[in-house]
């Protein structure tokens, strides 16, 4: 409609909202049309400002000029003649890089304050790749070779306090997250960077597009996402193979898990309704249920039922809390139930079988036994969290949880290790609690601001109503809005025991612990490994000063092993240097060696390179049974072109049924067939006469 002309911009815009799409593809009106309207603020201050961009607006301004401050440019407010076009000139490759980080640290910065980290999987990959995107314009257009997005965290926060006063908030918490984050990518861009400068020739041989495989494994190596591969290649005149990188992408999804495809049928109604379904589990552990709808579920291969019932005891998985198991009864039959999740306020039961009666009566049991242990463990998350502000500090913020039978698991922003002290005193803060025997105070249906003036701990990202649940053990202790299950007396969980702590992320440790006969259970257990390991030692008075004096003796024992094997490295390096020929005017050296680990492997490469020059080498070894072969090319030959380490090492291990990868200059593969060794180092001398 506007033909990408950067000056034509839609404001306003109504979507009508008339049909239900069904599993089978068909239509059906909805009980209540209606029309859903939708305006953007920053274009209609553009607009009403007169101005000819979102980015001249007093929205992104205080932004913009911070940058361009901190970076040393100017910000010009040029753009290409439409939105499709490359910059063609260093001011608008300036500008359009200072607009980048405007725009992307705003999504960043809201979406982690919001409780969103930055991760590898589902909506944390893609605030990583955001990210990921605005470093490298930082990097690359900005010439910023140190962290600084997070620099822009406070300029938000203060201009946005009154909007969105959980961003100030979290300030400290939100600039860390960023910052390592900015850290951890700075460490390899460069290294992809100037992968991507050494296949710009390849590139230009292969019509100006960069093979698929590649890009794939620059976002598998370097954690380039393809839309940042395929932003730099365009700025080189180059493309991308898109389908080439989905299908090396599809390969490895494959490789990774099963198919994971589900399909489910529309709702069938049992009994029509206005009544919404009712969780009664506060209050009762069985209660009498009718089914009120139904639907089949199938998933890898397996066929399950999803059953709504108008009142239930089973708690839907929410919060952290695991759902409910247990069993539904009639007089005609007994079904398990195997799960219980919450979807748009339905509280869904599944189970593998359907009833034979759908109009009958059934009592609903959930586990006892099983919810017992989960009260125990969510009660005791909400004493760690109180701990954990007391010993660490008020900056503590949940930022996840699990609570299962099994467990309790609680992420947390922090961003300094928890020493083993700080441990100990939450630990017996906890239990100290425990054996107080509070009482549970639990209000139910509290208006928002009155829960708050209670103290109440709500968690940043959460949607809360109009009225909420506050649940509080000792008003000086545990406050906090919650809908999940817990002990009428905290006497009732008996011993809380941490078993692991660790980061998660960046600026976020995870501690997870047990309770009640589990932690008893892993007490002994640690108690019965210490004996062990007193036995193994030969039951000494003093167990450490025994322990540090084995390990003393071990390290020197290792060193002196690692002397050897370096001797013998040097030994080989003399051997193979003499055995190095000409070969199409290329120094060639193909051979079998001894090696320990494929780090010895790659070092004597190393070292060969360093002392022949014009260099092609090929070395196989056998590495605990498993065989490994590294190429490696003097620099000016791979930059030539005409031979690949990669290209060649991908070839030579199909000798010994493996596979691998590297750069131009350096490659290794691993395999499972130690005696295609040979065959690989003889058909290495023809591979490179032929492509020399």
């Amino acid at each position: 409609m506007n033909a990408d002309h950067p000056q034509v911009v839609e404001v306003w815009n109504n979507v009508f909202m008339e049909f239900q799409r069904l599993a089978d593809k068909s239509l059906i009106k909805l009980p209540a049309q209606s029309v859903d309207t939708g305006m953007g603020f920053e274009r209609l201050m553009m607009a009403v400002s007169g101005v000819k961009s979102n980015y001249d607006t007093d929205v992104f301004q205080p932004l913009i000029q911070f940058i361009a401050k901190e970076a040393g440019v100017l910000y010009h407010g040029t753009s290409p003649a439409t939105v499709t076009d490359l910059p063609t000139t260093e001011n608008e490759k300036t500008d359009i890089a200072i607009r980048v980080l405007a725009d992307h640290i705003r999504a960043i910065a809201f979406t982690i304050a919001d409780g969103q980290l930055p991760s590898n999987v589902k909506a944390g990959y893609v605030i990583r790749r955001i990210l990921r995107r605005a470093v490298r314009y930082a990097f690359s257009s900005l010439n910023q070779k140190q962290p600084f997005l997070y620099k822009l965290v406070p300029v938000l926060a203060d201009q946005m306090a009154s909007i969105f006063p959980e961003l100030k908030a979290q300030q400290a918490f939100v600039t860390r997250v960023i910052e390592e984050e900015e850290i951890a990518f700075l460490k390899t861009l460069e290294t992809g960077l100037r992968r991507l400068d050494a296949l710009e020739d390849a590139a230009r041989q292969n019509g100006n597009v960069i093979d698929g495989r590649t890009a794939f494994e620059l976002s598998d190596t370097f954690g380039f996402p393809f839309d940042l591969t395929a932003l730099i290649a365009r700025e080189k005149g180059l493309t991308v193979d898109e389908v080439g990188f989905k299908k090396a992408l599809e390969e490895q999804k494959g490789r990774s898990r099963g198919d994971q495809e589900t399909e489910q049928s529309d709702w069938v109604t049992v009994r029509d309704t206005d009544t919404p379904n009712v969780f009664v589990g506060y209050d009762q552990d069985e209660a009498t249920a009718h089914l009120l709808r139904y639907r089949k579920i199938d998933k890898k291969g397996k066929t399950e039922y999803q059953l709504v019932f108008d009142q239930t005891p089973f708690y839907a998985e929410s919060g952290g809390q695991i759902g409910d198991t247990g069993y539904l009864e009639s007089d005609f039959e007994k079904l398990r139930v195997i799960d219980t999740k919450k979807e748009n306020d339905l509280l869904i039961h599944t189970t593998l079988d359907l009833p034979q009666e759908l109009t009958a009566e059934f009592r609903a049991r959930p586990d006892a036994a099983r919810r017992t242990l989960i009260r125990n463990n969510h009660t005791a998350t909400h004493l760690l969290q109180a701990a954990l502000r007391r010993v660490l500090g008020e900056h503590v913020q949940q930022k996840g949880s699990l609570v299962n039978e099994k467990l309790l698991r609680f992420d947390f922003s922090h961003f300094t290790k928890v020493t083993d002290a700080q441990l100990r005193e939450i630990e017996n803060l906890v239990n100290e609690r425990i054996r107080q025997q509070i009482p549970l105070d639990e209000r139910r249906n509290v208006p928002i601001a009155e829960a708050k003036n209670l103290g109440a701990m709500a968690l940043f990202g959460e949607k809360y109503g109009e009225f909420v649940r506050v649940i509080t053990f000792d008003k000086d202790y545990s406050v906090e809005l919650c809908g999940g299950l817990h002990v009428a007396n905290t006497g009732s969980i008996g011993y809380f025991k941490i078993t692991t702590e660790s980061a998660v992320g960046a600026g976020v440790r995870r501690i997870e612990a047990v309770t009640a006969g589990a932690a008893e259970a892993f007490v002994d257990q640690q108690l019965d490994l210490l004996a062990q390991v007193r036995e193994a030692l030969g039951n000494p008075q003093h167990l450490l000063t025994s322990l540090e004096k084995q390990t003393d003796e071990i390290a020197a024992l290792r060193k002196q092993i690692e002397q050897f094997a370096q001797q013998a490295i040097n030994q080989q390096k003399t051997q193979l240097a003499s055995q190095v020929k000409d070969l199409n005017g290329l120094n060639f050296l193909a051979a079998q060696v001894q090696a320990t680990s494929a780090d010895d492997l790659k070092k004597l490469a190393y070292d060969l390179r360093q002392t022949t020059p014009n260099l092609v080498l090929v070395l196989g070894a056998d590495i605990d049974g498993k065989p490994q072969l590294a190429v490696m090319l003097d620099d000016d030959i791979a930059k030539a072109g005409k031979l690949n380490a990669t290209t060649l090492v991908r070839e030579l291990a199909k000798e010994i049924q493996g596979g691998g990868g590297g750069q131009p200059f350096f490659a290794t593969a691993g395999g499972k067939n130690v005696a295609g060794l040979p065959a690989a180092i003889a058909k290495a001398e023809a591979l490179v006469a032929a492509g020399a």
